[in-house]
């Protein structure tokens, strides 16, 4: 699953091409995606230019010049920028056709992402107004983590990939951060100490501005906008490498379950 790295390289790769366009066409191949695409969706934006290309949390936001077309990229979802004659392959739902002659193309084999049409304060929209700062942000720090932590028994891990608490912070991520704050994933969020929050925030922001500079983590579903893969798997620490040994202490790498998802740790 594209996770916050993943989307800000995906953001980072359109913008260039997006910015000053306007949109000439739209073409929806597939209405159903995890919530239905909006209709006459071509009549709502066509002709309209592109002012910025913006991302909260893991949702893309390209302003119009009437609205902001929102798009998450799911589970498997991811965007290309191609020529407009290209033709579609089997799992291209979208594009966006551009008067650059190119067009924002979404690829989506399960479905799970979906695009939003918003005409009102997209702060606002019910997707967006929960969401928690920005880990890369001065709103994340140790002393906001630090107190919204206090009385909480939820796992530390489960607690920093709340989106409620802070955004983006992924399965691969939160493993990743807490194994560099040397901060166990299964202690109970408000048994975390104010100094380890310090090293735990630090972490966190590290870990995904290394991984943005990779240009995201390829696991098995991502590539970025031009079509080439993000290598920060190749500095993974604990994610994925059950049973080999710690790049600090040499013992195994642990992994278990932990809220359903897949979590890594050094056991010393």
């Amino acid at each position: 699953m594209p996770e916050l790295p993943e989307v800000e390289t995906t953001r980072r790769g359109i913008e260039p091409h997006l910015i000053n366009q306007i949109i000439t066409g739209t073409i929806v191949r597939q209405t159903q995606l995890r919530w239905p695409v909006p209709r006459a969706l071509s009549k709502k934006i066509g002709g309209q230019s592109v002012h910025t290309v913006e991302r909260r949390g893991k949702y893309i936001l390209i302003k119009l010049d009437a609205g902001i077309i929102m798009l998450h990229l799911g589970m498997s979802g991811s965007l290309r920028i191609t020529d407009i004659h290209t033709p579609p392959e089997k799992h291209d739902h979208i594009d966006l056709q551009l008067s650059s002659e190119q067009c924002l193309r979404l690829r989506d084999p399960r479905r799970f992402g979906s695009l939003h049409w918003i005409t009102g304060d997209p702060w606002q929209h019910k997707l967006l107004k929960d969401l928690g700062p920005e880990p890369l942000s001065d709103g994340f720090d140790n002393d906001y983590l630090y107190n919204r932590s206090r009385k909480r028994k939820l796992a530390i891990k489960l607690f920093i990939m709340d989106s409620k608490v802070v955004v983006g912070v992924g399965n691969i991520y939160a493993s990743e951060a807490l194994f560099r704050a040397g901060v166990r994933p299964s202690r109970p969020a408000g048994r975390v100490t104010r100094q380890e929050y310090d090293k735990l925030v630090s972490a966190i922001k590290q870990v995904l501005e290394a991984a943005i500079r990779s240009g995201g983590t390829t696991l098995q579903d991502f590539t970025n906008s031009e079509g080439k893969p993000g290598y920060f798997k190749q500095e993974l620490h604990v994610y994925g490498r059950t049973d080999e040994a710690c790049h600090v202490c040499q013992k195994p790498i642990k992994h278990r379950v932990m809220g359903q998802r897949a979590t890594y740790y050094c056991p010393v």
